[in-house]
């Protein structure tokens, strides 16, 4: 077993091995891993039969086991090293926060990304985080930091002297279209070391706190699982190009769904009847055909501020499943509402460019930018009532925040007694309904108000509210 290797050795014994793999599996459950038993079972298998002295074997195995897709990878990766954590690095220097200690940490890091060598770049990281992440003076506000080491070490800023030595090794040729690819290495190499940071940083914190808490409060979810208030750009691409699977699992559970229905309830009185060849024994029921139909679906949607990407990934989500429905309309409002339909159509091309898209080319606004429910209501309802009939579910998305203005209730009323159906999908928690200038409750008075903060909530409320 190697040195970096060391820290699984206690895992050998079974009842350490059943309680680390025990914790991490607990730990992916909380992160929205469907993990049961049998592939738990399967995961303890696999690392017999691997044993533990290659930790990368141990996380392939469990890797192969436990993960349903490749985009868990990233969270199963983050959640290993706490449980299954590399062996502690014997720092080869120590530093004092100086900014000689400073240079000379950078110097070495330059070395370690020109050679590519993955033992040095761990070592670095764990005496990085040792000599410039720690923060707190007192034993119970002690803790390690990623973010202050890596802004004190700036690994960004070694490209270009690391692609000065890469030029210089014996034997490397510098032809000019090359250099793009030897940036993007260099680069691939610091991010690589960035996150090595941030893992010693985690299995420090984990070691004072408590893998478990760590575990969930430390490791970023999945973007599915990412609060729609509070993902970035970033996370709001990664869900984009998850639209088109989500809509085919949804568009699976609503064929499913629709197929039951199909076949209608119980005719008590014609069951009776047929029953009396049988002397009265209801051998086969007679059910009552539903007619084939397909429900109509509008959609009303705030686009200003924060909400704006829950907004856009549910136009996107339910256009992509626009087959299962006789129609599809989509209205988008700040505080004047039209139609975008055609926008979202003709937008599925390039999700990215949506929002820009709407507040280019639709007429959102009227003598100021914030979003005004009570006026979007009663212009809806106003110009566009003939898009509401008994066959039709309206879901309305926003956080029900009026910036003071009147919550019009008596337009939300109009809707809903014209619809099938209304629901509105709120992406606030329940908690801050009704608070400030959020009129929540009072709208969830007249319809269906649910709360939903993510993509993983919404896929589960799509599916089980749209109509068959």
């Amino acid at each position: 077993m190697s040195a970096t290797d060391a820290s699984t050795a206690p895992a050998s014994a079974p009842a350490a091995t059943a309680a680390r793999l025990t914790g991490l599996v607990t730990a992916l459950r909380a992160h929205g891993f469907g993990i049961g038993t049998g592939e738990t079972v399967d995961a303890g298998h696999a690392l017999e039969a691997v044993g533990f002295t290659d930790r990368e074997r141990v996380r392939e195995a469990l890797a192969a086991t436990l993960l349903h897709g490749e985009g868990q990878r990233p969270v199963f990766d983050r959640v290993f090293d706490l449980y299954f954590p590399l062996g502690r690095t014997t720092a080869t220097e120590t530093y004092e926060d100086t900014a000689a200690d400073l240079a000379t940490l950078r110097d070495r890091l330059a070395e370690a990304l020109t050679a590519g060598d993955g033992n040095a770049l761990d070592r670095l990281a764990a005496e990085a985080v040792g000599g410039f992440g720690g923060f707190g003076s007192g034993p119970e506000s002690d803790g390690w930091s990623s973010y202050q080491t890596l802004s004190r070490l700036r690994p960004e800023t070694l490209l270009a002297r690391v692609r000065e030595r890469l030029r210089a090794a014996p034997g490397q040729e510098d032809p000019e279209f090359t250099e793009r690819l030897l940036d993007d290495e260099i680069r691939r190499r610091i991010e690589a070391f960035r996150e090595r940071v941030r893992t010693e940083a985690r299995r420090r914190v984990s070691e004072r706190q408590g893998r478990d808490l760590v575990a969930r409060r430390a490791v970023a979810g999945t973007a599915d699982s990412v609060d729609f208030l509070l993902a970035g750009r970033a996370q709001l691409d990664e869900l984009r190009r998850t639209v088109r699977p989500l809509a085919r699992k949804l568009a699976t559970r609503l064929a499913a769904r629709r197929c039951r229905a199909s076949r209608g309830e119980i005719d008590l009185r014609r069951t009776l009847r047929s029953s009396l060849s049988t002397g009265g024994v209801p051998v086969r029921p007679v059910l009552r055909r539903r007619p084939p139909r397909r429900p109509e679906l509008v959609l009303l949607c705030d686009v200003s501020g924060s909400v704006a990407g829950f907004a856009q990934f549910t136009m996107l989500l339910v256009q992509a499943l626009h087959d299962q429905f006789s129609r599809v309309r989509v209205f988008a409002f700040v505080n004047r509402v039209d139609e975008v339909t055609g926008l979202i159509a003709r937008g599925s091309a390039d999700p990215a460019g949506l929002g820009d898209r709407i507040l280019a080319e639709a007429e959102l606004t009227g003598w100021h930018g914030q979003s005004d429910y009570g006026t979007a209501l009663g212009e809806f309802a106003d110009r566009y009532v003939e898009a509401l009939g008994p066959r039709t579910v309206v879901f309305v998305l926003g956080d029900a925040r009026t910036n003071g203005s009147d919550p019009n209730l008596a337009a939300l009323k109009r809707i809903g007694d014209r619809a099938r159906r209304v629901h509105w999908l709120n992406p606030e928690q329940p908690s801050l309904w009704g608070t400030g200038d959020s009129v929540a409750p009072a709208y969830a008075g007249l319809v269906d108000m649910r709360p939903c903060r993510n993509a993983r909530q919404l896929g589960a409320l799509i599916g089980r509210l749209l109509p068959v």
